[in-house]
């Protein structure tokens, strides 16, 4: 069943990839990149949801770039991803929070 993901405001799906064409191997650190409007507590929001799917995440690793004009901002969290189904999750459960506009 393909996963919903909302992008900009708007639901497109996403289609699934079977497990056995992956490139992913596991375990292995992964960038996720995030991007939302920029608010004071955009970084540690997202940061409690990435901990919940690696308890190990080091905060201190999140990368943070504001846009020119300073009205988005973007972070990216290298997490260190045990399985398809950890990082699925965390994928799901970015793209479901109100702050975030992207998930790549």
């Amino acid at each position: 069943m393909p996963a919903q993901a909302r992008q900009g405001g708007c639901t497109t799906t996403m289609k699934e990839i079977p497990p056995e064409q992956s490139l992913i191997e596991y375990p292995s650190d992964f960038p996720i990149k995030v991007m939302g409007r920029a608010h004071p507590d955009f970084a540690q929001t997202l940061t409690n949801i990435v901990l919940q799917f690696d308890p190990h995440f080091d905060p201190a690793t999140v990368e943070m770039r504001p846009s020119k004009g300073g009205k988005y901002i973007g972070l990216t969290f290298t997490v260190r991803a045990t399985s398809r189904e950890q990082l699925d999750d965390l994928y799901r459960a970015l793209h479901a929070h109100h702050m975030v506009s992207i998930v790549i």
